[in-house]
């Protein structure tokens, strides 16, 4: 369930800290060491547990980012934060259950980002799920500049076509990210 997503986010967020060797004295959080130290982590919060609903009723995350430590869980979010602000200013969940982690958003409101985001004090690309107008997937990049420059300009011949009110500028990476949909332009009054 949401539970378990957290749980698997959280862990593979420290995985990242530790891939990327950004701290000596981070937590080691993988499913092995977690079981190895359950009596340090979870023990403690089972006193009054009698049942599996009880147990289920914990919040795991919570008792992962305690015993993490509050210093840590602050780093951690720094690092490898939750979400991504996109050059539109809307907030994207970054997820991070695959083998990079990800963000799904249209490909508009990535105007004027020249190349990929990074986390984990640059050493990690985001990788993009570039979705249509219609929020289907376009594309999968790690590598935003080179999408810009090259696979960007079949996408744009596709979906202008398909999409003649949503803007397709020849020069993405310089254009202003917002709302799919062009602006009405007032005429010029002759």
């Amino acid at each position: 369930g949401p539970q378990q997503d957290k749980i698997q986010g959280l862990i593979k967020r420290v995985e990242l800290v530790h891939k990327h060797q950004l701290s000596d004295d981070f937590p080691v959080v993988s499913t092995s060491a977690l079981i190895q130290q359950v009596n340090e982590w979870l023990l403690p919060y089972l006193t009054d547990v009698k049942s599996k609903k009880q147990l289920l009723k914990l919040n795991f995350v919570e008792l992962l980012e305690s015993w993490i430590g509050w210093q840590h869980s602050q780093t951690l979010k720094q690092w490898c934060p939750l979400v991504y602000q996109n050059p539109a200013g809307k907030k994207v969940k970054i997820d991070y259950s695959g083998q990079a982690p990800k963000i799904s958003v249209r490909l508009q409101e990535m105007f004027g980002e020249p190349q990929s985001p990074t986390i984990c004090l640059g050493k990690q690309a985001i990788l993009i799920e570039l979705l249509s107008p219609a929020q289907r997937p376009l594309q999968l990049t790690q590598d935003l500049a080179n999408f810009w420059q090259n696979a960007y300009v079949e996408v744009k011949k596709e979906m202008k076509g398909r999409y003649p009110k949503h803007r397709w500028p020849d020069d993405p990476a310089n254009e202003l990210p917002g709302a799919s949909l062009k602006k009405h332009q007032p005429k010029p009054s002759t």
